[in-house]
């Protein structure tokens, strides 16, 4: 065989469709990789964790308790016990198997990010040691100039800081001793989610015990609770593969939906696929030796997609479990030749993937302080935490919508099982009317039968109420859901800190201004402590009551209603950021100092010009698929059937017009079809040329959602009806029914 014939043949099979055949013909020799183990979870928990159990063995006494005052109380740990500890966890780390260590970091960019340095070191001619100090330990100076900033730094101006955050036990993966820091700059502004989240939960604390005190005077710290819910696609890698826009952008671009999606309502909690249940198997073997407390696994609405979620843990730590699991998934996916999709929409008109956060208080009594109890007065104490929290999100509703907008969460927001870009809150009919019961209260001081009648009628009646009013509004972005709060509107590929250091942060400030606003009407007005307390949930249960929505999120009838309310609908990234930077944000980040406005407007900055580039991103390969491998496949297959007519022509001449009538349709429909295609995609490229010439990084945002984004549907409903049309032997990408339906 000549060169040339080498060569074409080559070419021949790297065409898509032959891309697409290999990626169909390996996925069906597959052979489910089996993971079986007879070991008890409980035998393997946090087996590679250097938590309390490892360092009491590896820890001297005084060491071993400077990092549980660390924990409980933020103490400082001194050089010298740094030195002890550093040393304790390294001899537990190699006896692990790690050969290097590295500070594990959550960056702006939205993913974790490490450096890892061996323990190895020479010290002389032919001899070396294993070396990790306390100065290793508690700080590292990783080259920070590629990673974003916001404007905080220049691009040249490449130090910045990781600090050992003790609260989170280090771990080991693979090879490597994981230690969780913070990421500062060298001017000490947070780079990364884990600082303002940390500054919340203590700002949290702080506020939530000064009021859980007027019913427990033992409390002495509250913890914030977060139990998240990770949904997924799981889709073969050589399928995902032979797609470049799933390759490129994360998600599906074009693509006809199937004749069955989900419509049959028939793979929600429905028998675990072979393939996919391996896969969980060992997910949740590597994430219970990792601490990652895992607890359930099922099918979700959508064919191919899966849920899984842990116990409920101190939110900090289950923000860093959440991180590390999303960077487990992809890993342990390879062993399985799996591609885990965690895109809100990967694919058009099926159900995407949300993060549910359930979030809640706790006390250092054991207390969850959303949960009602079996007396009046934690039923009171219940109540004061309930409807400070309604409270709290009604006062800062769009900077909590600002938490969750992302280009890729744009999709989903509104759609099916997911809540709207309407912020509301849903709280059952029950709890309602004991709201309007409270509402009722008499300014002033109560009579004892007043009290006694609203205690027990009212207050005393809520944990019989709660029984049967534990259902979830699907519809609604921030449900109770019987002693915690549901915020659903968070995103797949999000990091929780985000949306949880705000909602810390607003509940922080919430809790705040009620112990002032309390303890002046027992000044004032000689009022006793449950009197002043009934009389401002009272005004906070008016105050608040917009927010409050039980109804279908869905309708238009709720957007009218939503907008009468006065409530904010921002429908897109660009206009749901805009409250990030508002003063009202800025005066709640500073006041409570979790963050100052350099460290706020940083971060719009970061989202903005984020937005913009995915979005360009996602432009750029949608052009390159629709010109470089639609286009061109129609062509061939329009040229297929303008053969076959000029051969019907020779054949049935007298009769052409009748036979060939319904051929020259499909040749016109094409033709049409890829006409609009190519003036679409030069549209959209001149409107990103545009777009991309504008500096400001808010107008260059807005300028890619509404001049560019549009393009996409044109060019995604010709694309998707050229694939109807066109031979399934000669289209080159890989099918939604052979994606989303692979076992």
């Amino acid at each position: 065989m000549s060169k040339k014939a080498i060569f074409a043949e080559y070419l021949k099979q790297k065409t898509m469709a032959t891309i697409r055949f290999n990626a169909l013909k390996e996925t069906l020799n597959r052979k489910p990789v089996d993971i079986t183990s007879n070991q008890r979870r409980s035998e393997i928990f946090a087996e590679n964790v250097f938590n309390q159990s490892a360092m009491r063995q590896y820890l001297t006494k005084d060491s071993l308790k400077s990092v549980q005052q660390a924990i409980k109380k933020g103490s400082k740990i001194n050089r010298e016990l740094a030195d002890q500890i550093s040393t304790g966890l390294k001899e537990w780390a190699i006896k692990k198997g790690a050969t290097h260590y590295t500070h594990w970091f959550q960056p702006l960019t939205g993913s974790t990010a490490e450096k890892h340095d061996s323990f190895f070191e020479p010290i002389g001619d032919d001899e070396s040691i294993e070396k990790f100090n306390g100065e290793q330990l508690v700080q590292q100076e990783p080259d920070a100039s590629s990673l974003p900033s916001g404007g905080i730094r220049n691009t040249f101006e490449a130090r910045g800081y990781t600090a050992w955050d003790p609260t989170s036990p280090a771990f080991v993966w693979g090879s490597t001793l994981c230690i969780p820091t913070i990421f500062v700059a060298y001017t000490g502004e947070a780079l990364d989610y884990k600082t303002p989240l940390l500054r919340s939960l203590q700002a949290l604390d702080k506020s939530a015990t000064a009021v859980a005190k007027y019913f427990d005077r033992k409390v002495t710290k509250v913890n914030a609770t977060l139990g998240w819910e990770q949904e997924y696609f799981l889709i073969d890698k050589a399928l995902a593969s032979s797609r470049p826009d799933l390759t490129m952008a994360s998600r599906t671009l074009i693509g006809h939906s199937p004749a069955k999606g989900q419509q049959l309502d028939d793979h929600y909690f429905g028998s675990i696929p072979t393939r996919a249940l391996n896969f969980m198997r060992d997910l949740e073997l590597e994430s219970i030796r990792l601490g990652i407390p895992v607890k359930t696994r099922h099918n979700e609405v959508a064919p191919n997609q899966y849920e899984l979620a842990p116990l409920f843990e101190e939110a900090n730590l289950a923000v860093d479990h959440n991180s590390l699991l999303m960077d487990l998934m992809d890993k342990i996916a390879e062993r399985h030749n799996f591609k885990v999709l965690l895109h809100e929409t990967p694919f058009e008109g099926i159900n995407g993937n949300g993060k549910h956060n359930n979030w809640s208080m706790a006390t250092d009594t054991g207390v969850n302080l959303l949960s009602p109890g079996k007396t009046p007065m934690k039923n009171l104490q219940f109540l004061t935490f309930f409807i400070n929290t309604i409270k709290a999100f009604h006062d800062y509703e769009e900077i909590v919508r600002a938490t969750v907008a992302s280009s890729s969460n744009d999709h989903r927001l509104g759609a099916n099982e997911a809540p709207p870009a309407i912020m509301s809150v849903f709280i059952g009919s029950q709890l309602t009317k004991v709201l309007d019961e409270l509402e009722k209260v008499k300014d002033g001081k109560l009579s004892p039968q007043e009290k006694t009648e609203l205690k027990l009628n009212v207050v005393g009646k809520i944990p019989e109420i709660l029984l049967d009013n534990t259902d979830r509004n699907r519809t609604s972005p921030f449900a109770f859901t019987g002693n915690k709060f549901e915020l659903r509107a968070v995103g797949s590929l999000a990091n929780c800190a985000d949306p949880m250091t705000t909602l810390n942060a607003i509940v922080a400030k919430q809790l705040k201004d009620f112990k002032v606003e309390v303890d002046q009407l027992i000044a004032d007005k000689n009022l006793k402590k449950d009197d002043a307390i009934f009389n401002v949930l009272r005004e906070y249960i008016k105050k608040s009551k917009n927010i409050r929505f039980e109804g279908d999120g869905y309708g238009e009838a709720w957007e009218k209603e939503a907008a009468k309310r006065g409530l904010s609908n921002n429908r897109n990234t660009p206009e749901a950021l805009q409250a990030k930077i508002s003063k009202r944000s800025i005066d709640l980040f500073s006041e409570l100092e979790i963050m100052n406005k350099v460290e706020v407007e940083a971060r719009y900055e970061i989202e903005m010009d984020d937005y913009s580039k995915e979005i360009q991103i996602e432009g750029r390969t949608l052009g390159d698929i629709a010109r470089n491998h639609v286009i061109p496949t129609a062509l061939e297959y329009q040229n297929k059937l303008i053969e076959n007519v000029q051969g019907m022509k020779a054949i049935f001449e007298a009769d052409f017009d009748e036979m060939a009538r319904e051929q020259m349709n499909i040749i016109k429909e094409i033709s049409g079809h890829v006409s609009q295609i190519n003036k679409n995609v030069q549209d959209m490229i001149e409107a990103r040329k545009k777009a991309n010439n504008i500096e400001d990084a808010t107008d260059r945002a807005y300028a890619y959602c509404n001049e560019v984004k549009p393009y996409f549907d044109t060019i995604r409903y010709h694309c998707d009806k050229l694939e109807l049309i066109v031979d399934d032997e000669l289209w080159p990408l890989t099918k939604y029914r052979e994606m989303i339906f692979t076992r």
